[in-house]
């Protein structure tokens, strides 16, 4: 018996195929999203060759993501045995019922290592709906570049608020959804449709998933209120890297160990920024809070503490004004545009 493929998803490993034929046996979807953690799963799959292997195990963890495995992952984690060849192959709850589909092993040997990863069912699904209607996936599109890592309680107070959580925007591409709609750079993102947002992950999950031209409510908190907002979803372009997280600078800051220098027009032609918007920093202390973050010179600062720091002594003056020994830096890199918040000496 032949399958035809019918189409394929890239950006999360999944592909669905098409076999002719009657009453064939089939298995019964299961709801991933009623999974617990230390639940028995069953792996099924051809591992090495082998055919029909069952193995059994735990769900490990939910909602595992950043492994660079696909563009979008909210993998299951499991302690089943899943091997070279378990791919493609049903992950089964203890009724039977599919909740994921086997897609990548975590090993160091190329074998088993008891950390294995399947991708949710009903995400697959949903591929699998707009692969038969149009032979595609199409995802939504708003045009945001968010600040890497959680907001936390440290990082949401130098905005004003008093609660973690949301999503913290970096920056905001010209022409985009979100900048028609008004969202600007330093805005907090924390309720989409009407569900709160727990992170930049499942706030990309569920953008993606928003059919382009539809309304998007959003809720956001700026310069200390809480508001409600409106995007029109676009649909996501084909370059990649259009929207996402800028990878984020390690490292926590516990001082200020740098020096920053005018913008002049050769430098910024050197390195690509335009001339009259931020600092450059000239100069990182080697061992320092600064360098330990991931600043290096070459860098541009463009904000101080949600002020614009276009020049030497803007930015000096906003240091000097800097209350509760926190710098909040808004930094243009070769990766992007993100926030930091830097401890200063006391």
């Amino acid at each position: 018996m032949e399958a035809k493929r019918i189409g394929a998803d890239s950006k999360t490993e999944v592909a669905l195929i098409k076999i002719e034929g009657e009453n064939l046996p089939f298995l019964t979807i299961g709801d991933p999203n009623g999974l617990q953690i230390g639940e028995w799963v069953i792996a099924i799959g051809n591992p090495f060759g082998l055919k029909e292997t069952l193995t059994v195990g735990v769900v490990s963890a939910k909602g595992r993501s950043n492994m660079g495995i696909a563009d979008y992952e909210d993998f299951i984690q499991t302690d089943a045995a899943i091997n070279p060849g378990n791919s493609g192959g049903p992950l089964l709850n203890i009724d039977g019922e599919v909740v994921g589909i086997n897609t990548a092993i975590y090993s160091r040997s190329g074998g088993y290592m008891g950390i294995g990863f399947a991708v949710p069912i009903d995400m697959a699904m949903g591929i699998k709906d707009q692969l038969v209607a149009n032979g595609k996936v199409t995802r939504g599109y708003m045009g945001l570049v968010l600040n890497p890592g959680e907001v936390n309680e440290e990082m949401a107070q130098s905005f004003g608020r008093k609660e973690a959580g949301g999503v913290l925007i970096a920056d905001v591409q010209k022409d985009g959804p979100a900048e028609k709609a008004g969202i600007k750079s330093g805005d907090i993102i924390i309720e989409l449709n009407g569900k709160k947002v727990k992170d930049n992950v499942s706030f990309r999950r569920d953008v993606a998933q928003i059919m382009p031209n539809v309304k998007a409510e959003l809720v956001i908190f700026r310069d200390g209120k809480s508001k409600k907002m409106t995007v029109t979803v676009g649909a996501f372009p084909d370059e990649e890297g259009a929207e996402g997280s800028v990878k984020q600078e390690p490292g926590a800051l516990d001082k200020i160990g740098f020096q920053v220098q005018e913008l002049t027009p050769d430098v910024a032609q050197r390195f690509g920024y335009e001339t009259g918007h931020g600092v450059i920093i000239s100069e990182v202390e080697n061992g320092s809070a600064a360098e330990e973050a991931g600043l290096r010179p070459g860098m541009l600062i463009l904000e101080v503490n949600r002020s614009e720091a276009d020049n030497v002594k803007q930015f000096e003056d906003a240091v000097k004004k800097a209350k509760g020994g926190n710098l909040l830096l808004r930094v243009k890199t070769d990766k992007g545009t993100l926030f930091l918040n830097l401890r200063l000496n006391d």
